[in-house]
């Protein structure tokens, strides 16, 4: 049996003493203690091989133990029942939402009155954008956090959050919210110290007297903002040297290699948790370790942080999981679910921004040979690793169309990544898009895309059948987002078809960031036709609540059955294949305006004894020449139709 060095379980039977924990409380804790030991020590000494690795694995299980003891009933049940289901994430009725709560709802109380309207949606998981103080004016979208344990004052106050938290679980609905790990705002305190001259807090900061080893990690370090923020090191007078910027001058990158940073967010960790939030979302994680000669991207002391993270949430409330916000190549992305000794043990949720580029790709292009290439190459997720699948998100598009893939189908990743910015800008010839270029960079050609879903995808002001079309080509996207297993999320505003905010830069300090034109606060008048179907709102709000349905009745959408996508298609089809204990499963979907065609023989090659298209509830059945035919942009879920 594993057990935890006596003196840690000591110091643990001690603080439950203390608290007057019963026996069962007790007991609980110390198998979690013994469990997880071993996860928690090992990246410990391979981060910080100076530090005696033993007292600092101590020293945070007695932050959990003290956690775990403030921890109230409710929570320590909702562990419970995670522990019974600890594939909560995979199953198919998992629908998310993203949003900012002030232009959601105005406030975090506000939000509390709309958890119908989520309900209606099928959504089982809601992302509350940066909700924690942010600095004041320009902050990035609310990404330059000032203060962790501070509620924005517009929104609310720490107890608004907690009822918030309590209000949607007891709805079946999952809070998720930022956890801003590889930088801090200026104002922050720890920056605040640091300038004022304080060694311990300039330690949590990469500071540098010239520019001799900035310049040195220029070579290698791509600029994330070319336009507003080139590169990487800022000069702060106060301060008396360069510090670390990634993103704006403004967000001071935190020196991951010091420990006494990894132990101030083990606190922030626990005290996120200890409100009622199920899922952090660990923002800018690929940025988080410095290593010369590199782009300081994916490094591999990376995922030893977030496992020390994840284990003390472990330990001290295991119904917490964690998502990596890791807008990387296709190859490094699933390190991020757990691969070699990480498995099961660093985040539970990573985003598929290979599926949303892809589809996004086949859309434009009206092909699939790309696609079916790149998406078949990526390795299968971990058991409990699941995907975030999204059509968009708060951010812009980045085209990260991998040069190898494309250029084994005989295409140009360059050429390919300029066609799809400017097909999504609506200056493409034949292009439906009306969508807006963000970040161009001229040295380098990139030029990335923002844009509502129902602008990006020509609904904005079309009328008759190209109207028609643009409808079809909404409910394929989704169906192919819902249909691929993982967590398909809606960003706020596309259930409704919302265009882009043509007001977006009239507001203080989005004027330079067109990403605002996505960002619209949510017009209730338009939510109220939801439920008119002869209304474009009313059409794509029931669209993708009919998705939802259907896929929680599913099982064979549950994110552990192996996805497969079919190779040898129409290349205006795209189609994926799951098998599960329950039955097979082929999703099909024809990216284009045309009629295409499928052969029947994937699908009676899985041994269906009566398919069934559950999304137009109708039988399957091909023509005598053994073909399925699909109508322009149309999305079958193929499964064999349960006896009645």
């Amino acid at each position: 049996m594993i057990r935890a060095p006596e003196d840690v379980r000591r110091a643990v039977a001690a603080r439950l003493r203390e608290a007057g924990a019963s026996a069962e409380h007790g007991r609980a804790l110390l198998v979690r203690v013994d469990r997880f030991w071993d996860d928690l020590l090992a990246p410990l000494a391979r981060l910080y091989p100076d530090t005696d690795a033993h007292a600092l694995a101590a020293d945070f299980v007695d932050r959990a133990t003290l956690a775990y003891l403030e921890r109230g009933d409710d929570l320590h049940l909702l562990d419970y029942r995670r522990a019974l289901t600890p594939d909560w994430l995979q199953q198919p009725g998992q629908v998310g939402y993203a949003c900012y709560a002030d232009r959601f709802a105005g406030t975090l109380q506000g939000l509390v009155g709309k958890v119908d309207y989520l309900s209606e949606l099928g959504v089982t998981y809601l992302h509350l954008m940066p909700a924690l103080k942010a600095r004041d004016g320009d902050n990035d979208g609310g990404y330059a956090i000032a203060d962790y344990r501070q509620i924005r004052p517009d929104l609310g106050t720490v107890e608004d959050l907690r009822h918030l938290a309590t209000t949607l679980r007891l709805s079946g609905i999952s809070l998720v919210m930022d956890l801003v790990l590889n930088h801090v705002a200026r104002e922050h305190e720890w920056a605040v110290r640091a300038r004022a001259g304080e060694e311990r807090y300039r330690a949590y900061f990469h500071v540098f007297a010239d520019r001799e080893i900035p310049d040195q990690y220029e070579q290698t370090l791509p600029e994330v903002f070319p336009d507003f923020a080139p590169g990487n090191f800022t000069w702060d007078g106060e301060l008396g040297g360069w510090v670390w910027t990634t993103f704006n001058e403004w967000q001071w990158d935190l020196n991951w290699a010091n420990p006494q940073v990894l132990g101030e967010f083990v606190d922030i960790v626990l005290f996120l948790a200890n409100l009622g939030v199920e899922v952090l979302r660990l923002d800018a994680i690929a940025f988080l370790w410095k290593r010369l000669g590199t782009t300081c991207q994916n490094q591999p002391e990376v995922h030893d942080l977030t496992q020390v993270l994840r284990t003390v949430a472990r330990i001290a409330a295991s119904g917490v999981a964690f998502k990596a916000e890791a807008i990387v190549g296709p190859r490094d992305l699933v390190p991020y679910l757990g691969v070699g000794r990480h498995v099961g043990r660093v985040s539970d949720l990573a985003y598929h921004n290979s599926l949303m580029v892809h589809v996004w790709s086949m859309l434009a292009s009206g092909e699939t040979r790309l696609a079916r290439h790149a998406l078949a190459g990526l390795p299968p997720t971990p058991p409990l690793g699941t995907w975030i699948c999204y059509l968009r998100c708060h951010d812009d598009i980045g085209w990260a169309i991998d040069d190898r893939d494309a250029a084994e189908v005989g295409l140009s990743g360059f050429e390919h990544r300029r066609f799809l910015a400017r097909w999504y800008a609506g200056t493409f010839p034949g292009s439906w898009a009306d969508g807006l270029l963000f970040q161009v960079n001229e040295e380098t050609g990139d030029m990335r895309t923002s844009g509502t879903t129902a602008s990006l995808l020509g609904m904005a002001g079309a009328s008759g059948s190209a109207a028609e079309q643009a409808l079809a080509r909404f409910r394929l996207a989704h169906a192919m987002v819902y249909g691929w297993g993982g967590i398909p999320v809606i960003w706020s505003g596309d259930e409704l078809a919302t265009p882009n905010d043509p007001h977006w830069a009239e507001e203080p300090g989005h004027e330079d960031d067109n990403r605002w034109a996505h960002r619209p606060r949510l017009d209730w008048d338009r939510a109220a036709r939801r439920t008119d179907p002869g209304t474009l709102e009313g059409q794509a709000f029931e669209s993708l609540a009919h998705l939802a349905r259907v896929r929680a009745s599913l099982p064979e959408l549950h994110a552990q059955a192996p996805a497969q996508v079919v190779r040898d298609t129409d290349n205006g089809i795209f189609a994926v294949t799951r098998t599960h204990p329950s039955g097979p499963m082929v999703g099909v979907y024809n990216v284009t305006s045309d009629w295409r065609p499928f052969p029947y023989a994937v699908v009676a090659d899985l041994r269906m004894s009566s398919p069934w298209n559950a999304l137009g509830s109708h039988p399957v059945t091909p023509e005598a020449d053994g073909i399925l035919w699909l109508a322009p942009y149309a999305a079958w879920w193929i499964v064999d139709r349960p006896e009645e």
